[in-house]
């Protein structure tokens, strides 16, 4: 019922490979495609039906042992392509302490927390048991965690060298490992860590590379660690149809009222700027306005972040105002617009901050605020993401910002608390992040539709 552990003679996997099923009448199911059944049984327990175009891709390939390069846009469903497989891959093995037999490695806290909650329900099918490793959290427990011989790890590549330079953990025992958002770890400087990390793995595991996009900053992670990789693009590099693109110049001085007009419908907006200081400044400036924020951003501790990103996903606090941490690091269904207050520095953060919004084939907007001075910037970013927006000029009484913000939304309770100041919020917005978010991002369409 559950597949073996992977054998470790070299090439085995190449010989074992086993060919793709075929797709049903209507369509491949995840029986089809090779699932084991407590995986498949546990994908229907949470509503999980049909995969996804990445999933039907990956899945058999990875199953079957090779080494994968995939590329699928965020919101594509690729987080729960490679978790099916390395799940699959290590039932029934034997973990020893300090030694887990899974790897994934990530660059931000946020994300490892929401990949760890998709894991989480697979690994408990199958008798395996998963632990997130990232700094700005306590290192006891990750600790504790892996001297009680935990099977997966989830882990930011800084923290995770630090325990192993103080022999808390060895990664000589890793059978499968994968690389999540791959060309962001090169973007943020990872990539000397990640290679020693992933060097430290048996050369004869498998190992997965995926990312929302693949570019030569990841050429040698691809020709050093994977051998002959199974290739699955399945989104185009740019950015989804469904998505609405507006590109409006305004003056400096107008910026942030611009914003705030945006903001003010009834949408779930989510702002990002360049600085941790202006996502702050923004987000009070908007709370002052009688449009609630919270911010996230690196100046904030991790259970602020947490709390955060829990009010945002409730819909507790319809506006986020997030610094470039957020394009990689936020999972949350339902969000309307996005609001480049600060327009990225290159086309990959405009691709991956718009994919925010119009996840899974849902529709969305983007708005992205220029200056005049930032018009020939933004245009050659415009370019090489293969966007072309509807470019317009706006004042802060331009009615064209009131049909992108739609209806205005209703003033806050007298009593409610500005959500700029979550790190002192009640115990109705504790901590939540990955499968509790995401329960309360359902909970939160659901009411939007009644």
């Amino acid at each position: 019922m559950t597949a073996q552990p992977i054998e470790r003679a070299a090439g085995l996997r190449q010989e074992h490979k086993r060919p793709r099923p075929r797709d049903v009448a209507h369509g491949p199911t995840f029986a089809s495609l090779g699932v084991p059944l407590p995986l498949a049984a546990a994908l229907a327990a949470a509503g999980i039906d049909t995969p996804f175009p990445i999933q039907a891709a990956v899945v058999p390939d990875a199953l079957a042992g090779a080494d994968i390069l995939g590329r699928g846009r965020t919101g594509s469903g690729k987080t729960l392509g490679f978790c099916i497989p390395l799940v699959a891959r290590l039932a029934g093995g034997h973990t020893s302490a300090g030694r887990p037999r899974g790897l994934v490695l990530v660059p931000t806290r946020e994300l490892a927390s929401q990949v760890h909650d998709v894991l989480r329900p697979l690994a408990k099918a199958v008798g395996l048991r998963v632990t997130t490793i990232f700094g700005g959290a306590p290192q006891r427990p990750q600790v504790t965690a892996l001297h009680n011989r935990v099977d997966i790890i989830v882990a930011c590549p800084g923290r995770l060298a630090d325990l192993i330079d103080q022999g808390h953990c060895h990664l000589g025992d890793v059978e499968v490992s994968v690389v999540d958002e791959a060309d962001h770890m090169a973007d943020l400087g990872f990539l000397p860590t990640v290679r020693r990390l992933l060097g430290a793995t048996p050369p004869e595991g498998q190992r997965m590379l995926f990312s929302a996009t693949l570019d030569h900053a990841v050429d040698v992670l691809v020709h050093r660690f994977l051998d002959h990789p199974a290739e699955h693009i399945v989104d185009p590099p740019g950015a989804p149809a469904p998505i609405v693109h507006h590109l409006l110049t305004v003056s400096p001085a107008d910026r942030a009222a611009v914003v705030a007009i945006l903001a003010g419908g009834d949408n779930r907006s989510l702002i990002f700027t360049r600085t941790k200081y202006s996502a702050r400044k923004l987000a009070r400036q908007l709370t002052a306005a009688h449009i609630p924020a919270a911010e996230l951003h690196g100046n904030l501790t991790q259970p602020t972040r947490e709390r955060n990103l829990a009010r945002f996903a409730s819909g507790a606090v319809r506006v986020m105002v997030a610094t470039d941490i957020a394009a990689r690091g936020i999972h949350v269904d339902g969000i309307d617009l996005v609001i480049h207050a600060d327009p990225p520095a290159e086309h990959k953060a405009y691709l991956h901050r718009s994919g925010r919004t119009g996840r899974a084939g849902a529709s969305g907007v983007v708005v992205t605020l220029q200056t005049p001075a930032q018009a020939s910037d933004v245009r050659s970013l415009m370019r090489k993401a293969r966007i072309v927006p509807l470019a317009a000029t706006a004042r802060p009484g331009s009615a064209l910002l009131r049909s992108i913000a739609g209806k205005p939304a209703k003033p806050p309770a007298p009593h409610a608390r500005p959500a700029a100041a979550a790190s002192e919020s009640t115990a109705a917005a504790s901590a939540a992040t990955g499968r509790r978010a995401a329960a309360m991002s359902a909970s939160y369409r659901r009411r939007r539709r009644r």
